[in-house]
């Protein structure tokens, strides 16, 4: 495979920074709805009392998964920031493993992706410390 004309580096430059907006947009949602609230203001409880025990493990519960969606939306914010800089470098669409180019349907997938589909399924085989 060739390395990305000009016309593809800069669709996918146009690509990479819709996802940006889209996962920033996101991302503020998941911090301003759950995230800069406290446990009683979101149960909508207004008296002095505590809530209860199972309210509070939901609540809990919520909280974590939504700290979960934000952890991953930051993951990708940082894999898209990375490949934009990539462009910029003209070092778009090599694998940072093997350092061969990425099939462009894989791009066109996931514009921000940093590796193959061979040293992916690598990385995903190895086992996590």
């Amino acid at each position: 495979m060739k390395s990305l004309d000009k016309k593809n580096l800069d669709r996918f430059k146009q690509l990479l920074v819709e996802t940006r907006t889209k996962i920033a947009g996101n991302l503020q949602h998941l911090e301003s709805d759950s995230l800069n609230t406290s446990a009683r203001d979101a149960a909508g409880d207004l008296s002095g009392y505590s809530l209860h025990m199972a309210d509070q493990a939901t609540d809990n519960f919520d909280r974590e998964f939504t700290l979960g969606l934000a952890s991953t939306e930051q993951k990708l914010l940082n894999l898209i920031e990375s490949a934009l800089r990539k462009i910029e470098d003209k070092t778009y669409g090599a694998c940072e493993n093997c350092k061969k180019p990425i099939p462009q349907k894989r791009l066109l997938a996931m514009p921000f992706a940093p590796l193959c589909i061979k040293c992916q399924e690598i990385e995903e085989k190895e086992p996590r410390a």
